[in-house]
């Protein structure tokens, strides 16, 4: 069984996929989190937790993880300072880490408009550090998947989707079908190294994935 650790584990999105990989038979998560008063949300559910802060020394937390998910952000509505320094520093100090305990694969979740920051109003600082830190992951040593997703909704996931490297028009989907990609991402081969944009569409998530291109 391999041991993943889910950093950002107390969102939404990352409480969904610490969820997924409890429930699988191949995975067991560690809920990578800031304070002693999230643990018993995870402890409720049968999940260890470790304790880390991106913005701290949050090297322990790696000991013993095969996999990685990084599941962190700041959302589009903190300071400039405080996305930077979650965003970008704290994912290239996770992409770090992973390579010093030697781990077999990144998944990182990011977001669609990385490739044009300056297009998204009120978002592009947020996306330039999206950018930032997709871009030393690719450029490190370890094999990855990077999820881009469209505006994130609570709504139930059916994965259905439109899935490829760039579509070129905006939409939404499901945080649960983007946790479930995260998660197939950490064991199939057609993804491995690569990025892709994601929304919702009538297309089969783990087929899309199984075949991509």
């Amino acid at each position: 069984m391999q041991h993943i650790l889910v950093i950002g584990a107390n969102g939404k999105t990352g409480r969904i996929i610490s969820k997924i990989l409890r429930d699988s038979s191949d995975f067991k998560p560690y809920a990578m989190i800031r304070k002693d008063v999230q643990k018993p949300f995870f402890e409720n559910l049968g999940i260890e937790t470790r304790m880390g802060d991106l913005e701290e020394d949050f090297s322990d937390a790696f000991k013993g993880m095969d996999k990685v998910i990084f599941a962190a952000g700041s959302g589009g509505d903190t300071s400039d300072e405080k996305t930077l320094e979650v965003d970008y520093k704290g994912a290239k100090k996770a992409v770090e880490l992973a390579e010093a305990h030697k781990l077999q694969k990144f998944v990182m979740l990011s977001s669609m408009g990385t490739d044009a920051p300056s297009r998204v109003e009120g978002l592009e600082h947020y996306l330039k550090s999206k950018k930032a830190a997709d871009d030393f992951l690719r450029e490190s040593k370890l094999v990855y998947t990077i999820v881009q997703p469209g505006g994130l909704t609570d709504e139930k996931g059916n994965e259905r989707v439109e899935i490829t490297k760039h579509l070129n028009k905006q939409g939404q989907i499901p945080r649960e079908d983007v946790a479930k990609a995260l998660v197939y991402a950490l064991e199939l081969e057609r993804t491995k190294n690569t990025s892709f944009e994601m929304i919702s569409g009538d297309k089969d998530l783990k087929g899309e994935m199984k075949n991509y291109k």
